[in-house]
């Protein structure tokens, strides 16, 4: 029996996805504040834990102190990240020698020698130099270290330096993953845990690309469950077993909104496969949490076997939820929602996030409303907070696994956690927080406190985006597992409670990050973002192809809208028109100008799915791309509006000799031919119409044969805009009729074409013929 493919949640599951910051934190303050006497307590007990893991052992500590070292706020720590990208992917050892050459050239590597009393990180340091005394007979001051690298090159070789450089990544990778095979990872387990730890296992590699890396990666799982379920056995508590957490895109070369139904019937049903063969088996299986935007997918996969009578019985099923995300909140209620009408037993893995910056940046991209994401690291606490007491507080089957590094965390949780007596366990990543969760292994009764560890399993050359994931997170100056081992830093600001940073920005008015702009005002200049749409959202999709059969309707050969191509004559008609026009139009100058193409940006705004269901049906673009055509239109005439109000205003004062006056002024030309191509039938045409608009020339527009309809509701709405009707024209037809007519015309100024099309051979005939 092949379980049903779910639907999406419902809709009031992403009301805040986009909710503006302030809104969100109002409901979730009331959740993460604790009366002021625990509060003090929570406090105190985060400083005593912070100052115990300050008196750990250096050599158990070596890594965050590296990262401290070495952080991604200093040059060093940049230029570590450049070579290790150039070791772990640049497959051409002479190319690799170069970079490692350059970059390490850039970098005071001295001045990092002696700055901590660490054996590890001056170890690393040392490495790094390779002694300066051997290179150089001295060692070097910091001012000399780039001309060391360059002794040592000339000396020893490149192929040396590099290879030496790689094993120190190696080393820097064996810290970050806990084996390159599954029985070396156990193997590895069994030694070190000591009864301390709990074990997750993950398998490097990110998502899939093709089918082949899919059946590799689902190939990987099965085999890291079974090697699983050979060593569960040993487990007298049930809870202690170690588990297998999937990426869900590497098991899927399409795991993407617009590919919902194909995942969840193809993906839906490797997953099954693999949560049958872990249930068989007794075997954890958690879902990890990647990009905001595959937040539903998952979920609806999560529904799927969750709701799949073949895993009845089955309590290892778990999800990993995101606190960055603005609707965590919602997705806790949301699973353990799930987890109540079902009645399966769900475990719910809460981490803070992994891809903030991709977030960021993806959604000033798209030109979202909003982002996805708290723009501060605070805020995020805070949530994280909140859906802690969800879980902890919920009566659905739900077993709370916390996954932090944060000491005023880990002390909050074991406050709130105390008087129900609810089972739960934290989590850390390998290679991280060993000594504050060693130092916190027990609640103030004296309670054993399990905690897990999220083991990377992989080889070498899989381990750059996970390494680079973690260093970003964890190598900045500014993340908890800098702070908690520099002792520079006093205790009590390391654990300064999240919640008061939040009330006292939230109370000011300033809940959002204010050097984060809103993807709508990305632009320094004050110039308008184009409006995106969030088509990882199934209802916007919706609501943007819902044009397309009246678009297709209007294109029929017999309709009332069909487009006749222009005659000669036409075309001749419209140069003399926009001859007498032009003038008119130059004197109107620049900021008149700007604010008609400010406006016709706003009617392709407002008009985006009508163009949006033009460009599907008669260019065949997919929805993103249909969508981003019509942004990128709405961007090209923004931009050339805030270039014709600075350029085509006022005059310019040029510097001269003293009596002699000066000034710049810049006029239009005449007429312009605009020409664009098939293939980009809105942007690129609204290009070169906006461009030549602004400079105060009129336009002679021709679209590509192909797509008429799509040119011609543009120029629409220009008119509509305030462009007046003689100074641009709509030349639809033939490339040879409208083309020649065009540039054949002694008095047209110039002309713009985009694509190697007929038209441009034509022009180009004739162009030479006019100047020979």
């Amino acid at each position: 029996m092949t379980p049903a493919v779910p639907s999406p949640p419902v809709p009031p599951f992403n009301r805040h996805w986009l909710t503006a910051e302030a809104a969100v934190v109002d409901r979730l303050l009331p959740l993460a504040t604790l009366p002021p006497r625990e509060r003090a307590q929570v406090q105190s007990r985060a400083v005593d834990l912070i100052e115990a893991v300050r008196r750990q052992d250096e050599s158990r500590s070596g890594m965050e102190r590296f990262l401290r070292e070495f952080d991604l706020s200093s040059r060093e720590g940049v230029i570590l990240m450049c070579v290790a990208e150039a070791l772990l992917r640049i497959p051409d050892a002479g190319t690799a020698d170069r970079l490692i050459a350059d970059k390490l050239a850039l970098g005071d590597w001295a001045g990092h020698l002696g700055r901590t009393d660490s054996l590890f990180v001056n170890a690393g340091t040392w490495g790094l130099m390779l002694t300066g005394r051997w290179a150089a007979g001295a060692a070097p001051s910091s001012g000399e270290a780039g001309s060391v690298w360059r002794n040592l090159v000339s000396r020893l070789g490149e192929p040396v330096v590099r290879s030496a450089l790689r094993q120190g990544m190696r080393i820097l990778g064996h810290q970050f993953v806990m084996g390159r095979t599954m029985e070396e990872a156990l193997a590895r387990a069994s030694t070190e845990a000591g009864g301390r730890w709990r074990y997750s296992f993950d398998m490097l590699g990110e998502a899939a690309l093709t089918s082949r890396d899919a059946e590799r990666y689902a190939e990987a799982y099965a085999a890291a469950i079974r090697s699983v379920g050979n060593v569960r056995p040993g487990f007298v508590v049930a809870e202690d077993a170690p588990t297998i957490s999937v990426k869900l895109s590497a098991l899927h070369p399409r795991y993407e909104p617009a590919q919902e139904h194909r995942v969840c019937l193809e993906l839906g049903a490797r997953l099954g496969d693999l949560a049958r063969q872990a249930a068989e088996a007794e075997v954890g299986l958690t879902l990890d949490a990647e990009e905001s935007e595959r937040l539903e997918l998952s979920l609806g996969l999560l529904e799927g076997l969750l709701r799949d009578s073949r895993l009845e019985g089955w309590s290892g099923l778990g999800l990993a939820v995101q606190a960055y995300q603005r609707r965590a909140l919602d997705v806790v209620e949301h699973v353990t929602g799930l987890a109540l009408q079902t009645g399966r037993r769900l475990n719910v893995r809460l981490v803070k996030g992994a891809y903030w910056d991709s977030e960021i940046k993806r959604a000033q991209e798209q030109g979202l409303a909003d982002y996805p994401v708290f723009t501060r690291k605070a805020t995020t606490d805070v949530s994280y907070l909140a859906c802690a007491r969800r879980l902890l507080e919920t009566p659905a089957p739900v077993y709370p696994q916390f996954a932090t590094h944060n000491a005023h965390t880990v002390a909050w949780i074991c406050r709130l956690a105390r008087p129900s007596g609810r089972a739960f366990e934290f989590q850390r990543l390998h290679g991280m927080g060993e000594e504050l969760h060693a130092v916190a292994g027990h609640d103030e009764a004296g309670q054993r406190i399990p905690c897990r560890v999220y083991a990377p399993v992989g080889s070498h050359e899989d381990l750059l985006p996970y390494l680079v994931r973690r260093l970003l997170e964890n190598g900045a100056n500014t993340s908890f597992v800098n702070r908690i081992v520099d002792e520079r830093l006093p205790a009590a600001e390391v654990a300064a409670d999240p919640v008061a940073l939040v009330e006292a920005v939230h109370a000011a008015r300033a809940t959002a990050h204010p050097g984060i702009p809103l993807p709508d005002h990305l632009f320094p200049d004050g110039r308008r973002n184009s409006r995106g749409y969030l088509l990882a959202d199934a209802s916007v999709r919706a609501a943007l192809t819902a044009g397309v059969p009246g678009a297709a309707a209007l294109a029929g050969k017999d309709s009332p809208e069909a487009i006749q191509d222009v005659s000669s004559e036409t075309v001749r008609d419209a140069v003399e028109r926009a001859l007498g026009a032009q003038p008119r139009w130059n004197r109107s100058r620049g900021a008149v100008r700007a604010a008609v193409l400010e406006q016709a940006a706003n009617l392709l705004e407002q008009h985006t799915p009508e163009l949006v269901a033009l460009c599907i049906y008669e260019a065949g673009k997919t929805l993103p791309d249909a969508v981003g055509e019509v942004r990128e239109a709405v961007d090209f005439l923004r931009y050339y509006a805030s270039e014709a109000r600075t350029q085509f205003t006022e005059e310019r004062l040029l510097p001269g000799p003293t009596g002699e006056r000066n000034t710049l002024s810049l006029e239009g030309r005449g007429v312009f031919a605009c020409i664009s191509p098939w293939n980009f039938p809105l942007a690129i045409f609204v290009g070169q119409v906006a461009a030549a608009l602004a400079a105060g020339n009129a336009v002679l527009a021709k679209p590509a044969e192909q797509t008429p309809r799509v040119a011609r509701r543009a120029v629409e709405l220009l008119h509509a805009a305030g462009v007046p009707r003689d100074v641009l024209h709509f030349l639809p037809g033939a490339g040879e009729t409208v083309g020649s007519a065009l540039v054949d015309h002694p008095r047209v100024a110039g002309v713009a074409f985009t694509g190697s099309t007929e038209v441009a051979r034509i022009i180009h005939r004739r162009l030479a013929a006019r100047e020979g």
